[in-house]
């Protein structure tokens, strides 16, 4: 049996928009984003993300995000973020506590397209507890 096939369906190279938005609806954020999804062959990590953001005024920032397998999650702990993700039902789940902004932590929810082609991915981003940005990711398979 292949682990994580609900994540492994995601592998590939996506490009889509991120729009951030406040408790309120409106916008505060929003940018284009390039990620690639690997599963390497063999060795560690088990997944591999890597990430473009390039917002409207020329700004671009890259990071890249390495996955351990432990036991049922793939547990992640780089510079930006640490946390978990896990599978239900099909979807791809993580619970991520942000390094780079104390006090933040998001919840993550990756939804495919039953036709494989496009994915959508909600944050909500809590600070201190209480809620203060939701985040739509709309991605398009691009490779």
């Amino acid at each position: 049996m292949t682990h994580f096939p609900a994540m492994r369906a995601h592998e590939g190279v996506w490009e889509g928009v991120y729009t951030h938005l406040d408790t309120d609806g409106a916008v505060v954020d929003r940018h284009k984003a390039r990620v690639i999804c690997d599963f390497p062959a063999s060795g560690d990590p088990f997944y591999v993300q890597h990430i473009r953001f390039e917002w409207p005024d020329g700004r671009l920032r890259e990071d890249r995000f390495d996955g351990r397998i432990s036991g049922d999650e793939i547990v992640f702990d780089t510079p930006t973020f640490s946390g978990r993700a896990w599978e239900s039902a099909g979807l791809v789940l993580l619970n991520l506590d942000r390094k780079d902004e104390p006090g933040a932590h998001f919840t993550e929810i990756i939804v495919m397209a039953p036709d494989g082609r496009t994915r959508a991915r909600t944050w909500h981003w809590f600070r201190d507890g209480v809620l203060v940005r939701r985040t739509l990711c709309d991605e398009r398979r691009a490779g």
